[in-house]
């Protein structure tokens, strides 16, 4: 192994590759194409779905919504773009004409909704006595203060006409099948994109206890919403008798097939855990501890061990620099090795995304610290900043990978020789 950060990049493009839609979607498909048949989607990877749904059955009629830059040219399907993280007016025009698409349906007519994450943001339909400027100060707060991405999604839920099962109720009396690709830790499909076809079992008040856990203030009116927005369809609703939600990819088969990889390369291959969430920093912290112990109980002919883990990372925003979960668990896990030999570490974005940055993510390797006090750079500056992707940046270690097209959460890898 003359490469180590080559290496631990063609693991991290297994991950990627076992859950492009191209590959996977498919198997998921009906035999045959209904008659009737309507795509819908939101999300990062569900245009290259569409895509994939097209090279199965040829042109559809459809409409769905994607990530700028993600878009895919189909035949017959629509496919618009907006904005993520955080909502815009043209993800609020293009959810206000997908439900308008989707409210004549009848018994006859088949639903094939495409979910991927990002359709939280890109899904926009603010509740009645909501703005889109609301909901687009609540997002920002929630993503700089450190929630996970369950606590995030039940605020949106009640701040939302769309999810939280409200698709689901939006195209009823169809037929409604979800091809869902998981982002979440636990492939929970009630806050994949926010479950818009999946029945809500929180509260209104499970969601006014995360916006004072985390500190958020909201104006009364926002807060009389969050109250009485409790329309979800519940579980029993008859909007769900005919309703199916699939999952087709997830976490644990991208890191199963990094492991495969690695494993037939001759290395000693264990997962942490496909769910970790957390404070990126904090979760470093713990892997470095843990690389650092399996590192001292090695002997010379010992194999390379690779310590693999996915999940979602979060950030509590402290500095104003600019950073990604995962720029910023390799930085604070290449901080607290401090320079030791033998061990290198990478974590990025199945998506491409690490962030709001259109990075996926970072290598750091024994020598980056000297380099970046050779550049004139400190890393714990950098780290108190949140400003991981701008040392990367100029160390030349950021991970850019583009639109990937889909997106199965974090990838994490720690090499010990």
């Amino acid at each position: 192994m003359t490469d180590p950060k080559a290496f631990l990049i063609s693991w991290f493009d297994a991950a990627v590759a076992v859950a492009d839609p191209m590959k996977i979607i498919a198997a998921h498909l009906p035999a045959q194409k209904p008659e009737r048949l309507f795509v819908i989607g939101a999300g990062k990877a569900s245009a290259r779905m569409a895509e994939a749904v097209e090279a199965t059955y040829g042109p559809c009629d459809g409409f769905v919504i994607t990530r700028h830059g993600y878009a895919r040219k189909c035949q017959g399907i629509e496919i618009v773009e907006a904005a993520h993280p955080v909502p815009d007016q043209e993800g609020e025009v293009a959810t206000k004409r997908l439900l308008e698409l989707v409210g004549d349906l009848t018994p006859d007519d088949h639903v094939l909704a495409l979910i991927s994450g990002g359709g939280s943001a890109l899904l926009c339909a603010p509740a009645d006595g909501v703005t889109l400027e609301d909901k687009m100060a609540i997002n920002s707060a929630l993503l700089a203060s450190g929630a996970r991405i369950s606590e995030i999604n039940t605020v949106r839920k009640r701040l939302s006409r769309v999810k939280g099962g409200r698709l689901a109720a939006a195209c009823a009396p169809a037929k409604v099948t979800s091809l869902i690709i998981s982002d979440v830790p636990g492939d929970d499909l009630s806050m994949i994109a926010s479950g818009p076809t999946v029945a809500d079992t929180s509260t209104s008040r499970d969601a006014l206890d995360i916006l004072d856990k985390y500190g958020i203030e909201i104006a009364p009116h926002i807060k009389d919403v969050v109250e009485n927005n409790t329309t979800n369809p519940a579980p029993d609703d008859p909007c769900f008798d005919n309703t199916e939600n699939i999952i087709v990819a997830a976490p644990s088969q991208s890191l199963a097939a990094a492991k495969k990889i690695a494993q037939d390369s001759g290395y000693d291959v264990r997962i942490l855990g496909d769910a970790l969430e957390g404070e990126a920093r904090e979760l470093a912290q713990t892997h470095a501890e843990l690389a650092l112990s399996l590192q001292a109980a090695m002997k010379s002919n010992d194999v390379p061990i690779l310590l693999l883990s996915g999940g979602e990372c979060t950030v509590t925003k402290r500095g104003d620099g600019i950073g990604g979960p995962n720029a910023e668990y390799t930085l604070a896990t290449m901080l607290a090795l401090n320079g030791v030999s033998g061990i290198h570490v990478l974590a990025c974005d199945t998506d491409g995304v690490d962030g709001a940055a259109e990075v996926a993510g970072a290598y750091a390797g024994p020598d980056s610290i000297q380099r970046a006090h050779t550049q004139g750079i400190s890393a714990q500056t950098a780290l108190d900043a949140n400003d991981a992707h701008s040392f990367f940046d100029v160390l030349q270690d950021q991970v850019v990978t583009g639109p990937t097209l889909t997106n199965v959460n974090d990838f994490r890898a720690i090499l010990i020789r």
